[in-house]
This record gives C-alpha cells, structure tokens and sequence, in this order.
C-alpha cells in the first residue's frame, strides 16, 4: 500500500518502492524529452530541469533505500540515458560520424555528483541526524534496536546500517562507530560531502 508517496510492503521489501520511482521518472522523462532536445534551450536549463523535476522525482525518499548493485546500476543507465538526451551525439574525429556519448564523456560534461552520489550523500545525511536524536524516538530504538525473532534461513539482506558502513569504507574511514562519529555535526557533514563529491567509475 501507498503511505506518503511511499509503497510499503508486508515483508518491508525496498524493490517496490525503487520499481515505482523509476517507473515515475520515466514517465516524467518522456513528458519533458523533447525539450531536452531542443537546440533553443541551453544545457544549462536542460540541467536544471533534469536535476528539479527528474532526479528529484527518482531520488524521493531514497534516504531509506539500501541498493543492491543491479539496483545501482539501473539508476546509472538511467541518468545516462537522460545526460544523452541533454548533450546529444558527438561528431567523431576519426570518421566524421555522429556517435554516442561515453559514459566518461557525460561524466565529464555533466560535472555533478552522479545520481549514486546523490543517493549516497542522503543516506549518510539522514543518518547523522537518526544517530543525534533522542533515544526515545521510534527511528532511533529502530536503528539501534535488535529483533528477537530469528533470522529466516538464507543469505541475510543488506541492511540499512550496512550500507552506511560501506559508504564509510567507500571514502577509506575506518575510526570510531559511526553512530558515535555522527554525534559531531561539522566533522560529519564534511564526510558526507566527500561522499556525495567522490568520483568513482
């Protein structure tokens, strides 16, 4: 069922929810395409109106998402294909035909946090401020909370914390636990920052 613009799940499976976001960005998409065709319009408004309307229809909520990396990898192919759109094909040097764009061509010319990094950076974001609330509230006692019923056979789901813990291993940080680093606002703000910032392939 939907709550807030968010599909719920009776097993609290994520997969619904992403496979709903992207089914909204890529209608959204197909609504605006033409425009990011268009030779009137600047790159920089094409930018404008992926980073506004589309990737923040896709990225909603995704604070809560923890990706798979068949996950990931769709919301790559997807940014490409809209980044394609913005800058159109390229003339080749060599036989003076149009071609595609590379994925490190759109990277380059783009010159933004990639859609993962985007994603990335909310995670940590609204995972410093679960780690400073009070340990009444229900997101807090969730988050440090451990379930008595055990575990179903079968490899175990990657779990939220998990992620935010291979976001930390991402940037190399290996310190003190992470709820506890959370608790100094500025020195994990710049840790997000490097997230969101960092450059992978």
């Amino acid at each position: 069922f939907r709550y807030l613009g968010t599909t719920i799940t009776d097993r609290n499976l994520i997969q619904e929810e992403i496979k709903g976001r992207f089914n909204s960005g890529n209608a959204c998409y197909y609504s605006v395409q033409k425009h990011l065709s268009s030779r009137l319009m600047s790159k920089n408004i094409k930018i404008r109106i992926y980073k506004t309307i589309i990737l923040s229809l896709v990225l909603y909520r995704c604070e809560t998402w923890s990706l798979t990396l068949r996950e990931e990898h769709r919301l790559r192919v997807f940014e490409n294909r809209v980044l394609r759109r913005i800058f159109g094909p390229k003339r080749d040097e060599l036989t003076g035909g149009w071609r595609k764009l590379r994925n490190e061509e759109l990277h380059s010319l783009y010159s933004s946090p990639s859609i993962i990094r985007m994603m990335t950076s909310s995670r940590m974001r609204w995972a410093g401020h679960v780690a400073k609330m009070a340990e009444k509230r229900n997101a807090y006692r969730i988050l440090v909370g451990k379930p008595e019923e055990k575990r179903p056979q079968g490899r175990p789901r990657c779990r939220w914390v998990d992620s935010i813990r291979m976001d930390l291993r991402e940037i190399e940080w290996d310190g003190m636990d992470w709820i506890d680093l959370a608790q100094d606002r500025d020195q994990w703000n710049a840790l997000v920052n490097t997230v969101m910032n960092l450059r992978v392939p």
